[in-house]
C-alpha cells in the first residue's frame, strides 16, 4: 500500500460529502490519536502529563514541516481567527485588503482599528473577488504597512499568487489566511510574513486546532498585544509580570489543549509523509472529474478552471430562478454542499468516492429535468 492510498483510505466521511471547505470530517489517524490521547489523560499515569505537554512542540514541528517556518517561529492557536487577531492587533499602519475576504480578515482589521486606533483598513477593489498582484500594485500606497489575503478565496475558489504579491509589495508585511488551502495546496509560504490557519477543514484534524507562523520581519514589527504568562521567556513568572518574549512565543495567552495539539500533529505528520504535492495532484484530478460532470449539464462554473489558479473548491452559479431547484436536488440526493448567495460550493479532496460521483450525477440529472419544465 503506497502512502497516498493509505491517506485516502483514512477518509471516514459518508458518500455524498463535498463540503471540506466548511469542515473536514475527522480522518482515521486523527480519530485514533484522539482516542489514544484521551486515554492517557483519563488515566493520568505517572509521567503522562509530561507527555501531554510535549504535544505543543510536536504540533509546531509538524507545522514547520509543511510551511518552512522554524518551530520557534510558530505559535499554536485554537483557530485561524485567533491567529489573525494576534497579527492585526499587533500592527501599526494601513492594511490593504479586500472587503470580500472571508470575514475573519476584515473583522480582525476593523476590530483592531476600532480598539487601538493605530490600524487603518484600505479596501482593495478586486475583479469579482479575486485578489491579484496587479490590483495590489495599482492600489497600494506609501502608507500601507501590510497586505492581508486568503491563500484560497472561500467564495471564488481562486488561489492567490503569494510570490507575485511579494514582488509588488516590497518589504511590507504579507499576512495570509491559509485555511482553505493548508495541507492540500503546495503554497509559497516563504513569501509570507504571517501565516494563520486552522485544522478543521482540509487537514481534517477537528476544531480547536490551528497556528500562526511569524517571519523575523513580522516579529520585529508586530507588538504582542495578547501576551499571557506563557508568552514570556520566564517559566512560571510568579510575583511579577515579566516582559513578553522577543520570539513568537510572545503571542501566546495560555497553555493550549494538548489533545487538540496531538490531533493536529497526527494529521499534519501524515500529510507530510504523503507530500502536499501528491495530495494536491490527487485533489486536482478529482476537481477535474467534478468539472467534467458539471459541464455535461451546462451549469455555469465561476471558480477557476486552470489548475494553477484553483484548489479544491468548485463554485456553481445556476440561473437565479433555478438556484432553489439545484439546492433541493443536491439535498434530495444526499450531497452535502454549501450555498452562499447565488452560488453553490462543492469542495473536493484527494479522495472521491465513486458513489459520490454517482449521487452527484443523479442530483444534476434531476435538476436538469426539473429545470426543463
Amino acid at each position: 500500500m503506497n502512502s497516498l492510498q493509505s491517506f485516502t483510505d483514512g477518509f471516514r466521511d459518508e458518500p455524498g460529502y463535498l463540503d471540506f471547505g466548511r469542515v473536514g470530517p475527522l480522518s482515521e489517524v486523527v480519530v485514533a490519536e484522539t482516542l489514544g490521547q484521551t486515554e492517557v489523560l483519563s488515566r493520568a499515569r505517572y509521567g503522562s502529563l509530561d507527555h501531554l505537554v510535549e504535544q505543543d512542540l510536536r504540533a509546531r514541528t509538524a507545522v514547520s514541516e509543511l510551511t518552512g517556518f522554524l518551530p520557534d517561529q510558530i505559535v499554536l492557536q485554537p483557530n485561524t481567527s485567533s491567529g489573525l487577531m494576534q497579527a492585526m492587533f499587533g500592527l501599526t499602519g494601513t492594511v490593504l485588503l479586500s472587503a470580500g475576504e472571508f470575514p475573519s480578515i476584515p473583522f480582525a482589521v476593523v476590530r483592531a482599528a476600532e480598539a487601538l486606533h493605530v490600524v487603518t483598513p484600505l479596501w482593495l477593489e478586486t475583479d469579482h473577488g479575486r485578489v491579484t498582484p496587479g490590483q495590489i500594485r495599482d492600489q497600494i500606497t506609501p502608507a500601507v504597512a501590510a497586505v492581508a489575503v486568503s491563500l484560497v478565496d472561500s467564495r471564488t475558489g481562486y488561489r492567490t499568487d503569494l510570490d507575485g504579491i511579494r514582488q509588488v509589495i516590497g518589504d511590507r508585511l504579507l499576512i495570509v489566511d491559509a485555511i482553505q488551502g493548508f495541507g492540500v495546496v503546495d503554497a509559497a509560504y516563504e513569501a509570507a510574513d504571517v501565516v494563520a490557519s486552522g485544522g478543521q477543514k482540509w487537514t481534517r484534524a477537528g476544531w480547536g486546532t490551528g497556528f500562526v507562523a511569524l517571519s523575523e520581519r513580522a516579529l520585529e514589527r508586530l507588538v504582542p498585544v495578547y501576551s499571557g504568562h506563557v508568552g514570556t521567556d520566564t517559566d512560571d513568572p510568579w510575583d511579577e509580570v515579566t516582559a513578553p518574549s522577543h520570539g513568537a512565543r510572545a503571542f501566546r495567552m495560555t497553555n493550549g489543549d494538548s489533545i487538540a495539539q496531538a490531533r493536529f500533529a497526527a494529521a499534519l505528520e501524515q500529510t507530510a509523509d504523503v507530500g502536499v504535492d501528491v495530495i494536491q495532484a490527487a485533489m486536482n484530478d478529482n476537481v477535474s472529474r467534478i468539472l467534467e460532470l458539471v459541464d455535461e449539464f451546462v451549469i455555469d462554473v465561476v471558480s477557476p478552471r486552470d489548475a494553477g489558479e484553483r484548489a479544491g473548491i468548485v463554485v456553481l452559479e445556476p440561473p437565479a430562478e433555478l438556484l432553489t431547484t439545484l439546492v433541493a436536488s443536491l439535498h434530495n440526493h444526499g450531497i452535502t454542499a454549501t450555498t452562499r448567495g447565488t452560488t453553490v460550493r462543492l469542495c473536493v479532496h484527494a479522495a472521491l468516492d465513486p458513489d459520490t460521483v454517482t449521487m452527484l450525477r443523479g442530483a444534476l440529472t434531476a435538476y436538469t429535468l426539473a429545470a426543463t419544465y
